[in-house]
């Protein structure tokens, strides 16, 4: 019990950084694409200082390297997606695109695991559907792009959720997240060099303000914040962790308020589906255990 409640602190802290990451990616003034490869880039080279040497990579079975690199890359696409739809429609709606995570988790997880399909977690994770139609309404049709970006990252951040799981207990956080950092690093690069090919030049080398933020970015808000989520996850359920980062939203839109006054262009509507989201996630922990009460 007392792993479990220092997992789920450390969790709380970790989400009030992922939370900041929102406003970061909407004071950068670089290309989204941009923001996430100097975001990993600068993650890589901090997390080389702490994983003591890289005497391991000679010892992991090259099996599960692969496997890493591929969650890696799938968390590159997650924060590209993730920046885009801030650029296209804000942080806040952006942030609460990312409370549907517990959505796919329930969909995704009995698919690619051997975890029997809960009743519970989707009935609290659909319960946050009705919360996503009030947000959505009166979108002009950029912010709908950025909101099926947000949804398409919430996706992404399920899947890296559940595949993260299997390889916590095995290998050191500290390992496992540079290894992540350093796939996600070149699965970016080639995306990058596509991206140029197709559609030309674009703004990616930061100014004198974008440093600052990018190293906060790199260092506090990816590599510290990835680390606790990791650490967390080992005692504490997928769906569960990812129910706790469904609070990013409270924390990221009350920075988003104060710092970028987008409280100025949220609607009613906007309210409304946000307190239903977390009014499933604040709930979620009781209902959970009346229920195992119960059952057991």
């Amino acid at each position: 019990m007392k792993k479990e409640l220092s997992s789920y602190i450390l969790i709380h802290i970790a989400v009030v950084l992922f939370g900041f990451t929102a406003i970061l990616g909407s004071i950068i003034e670089v290309h989204p694409l941009s923001i996430v490869w100097w975001r990993v880039l600068i993650a890589s080279i901090s997390l080389s200082f702490l994983v003591g040497g890289f005497r391991f990579l000679r010892v992991m079975p090259k099996n599960l390297v692969l496997k890493l690199c591929l969650i890696g890359g799938i968390i590159a696409i997650h924060w590209v997606t993730f920046f885009a739809s801030i650029k296209l429609a804000g942080a806040s709606f952006c942030l609460i695109c990312m409370a549907t995570t517990c959505l796919f988790l329930t969909i995704i997880e009995p698919l690619v695991s051997n975890k029997s399909f809960d009743r519970l977690d989707f009935g609290i994770a659909i319960f946050i559907v009705p919360g996503m139609f009030f947000v959505v309404q009166g979108l002009n049709h950029t912010n709908l792009w950025g909101v099926l970006l947000g949804l398409i990252s919430a996706c992404l951040a399920a899947l890296y959720s559940i595949l993260n799981k299997r390889y916590v207990h095995v290998v050191q956080v500290w390992q496992l997240s540079w290894i992540e950092m350093v796939s996600a690093f070149l699965t970016l690069s080639v995306i990058m060099g596509i991206y140029r090919w197709y559609y030309g030049i674009f703004k990616w080398w930061p100014n004198q303000n974008d440093w600052i933020y990018l190293l906060i970015l790199g260092v506090i808000c990816t590599t510290i914040a990835h680390a606790m989520s990791l650490i967390a996850l080992r005692h504490l359920s997928a769906f569960a962790l990812n129910l706790v980062v469904n609070l990013e939203p409270v924390y990221g839109i009350f920075l988003a308020a104060v710092m970028l006054g987008e409280h100025k262009r949220l609607t009613l509507t906007f309210y409304i589906g946000a307190s239903l989201i977390l009014l499933a996630v604040l709930f979620y922990p009781s209902l959970k255990k009346k229920i195992s009460h119960v059952v057991y």
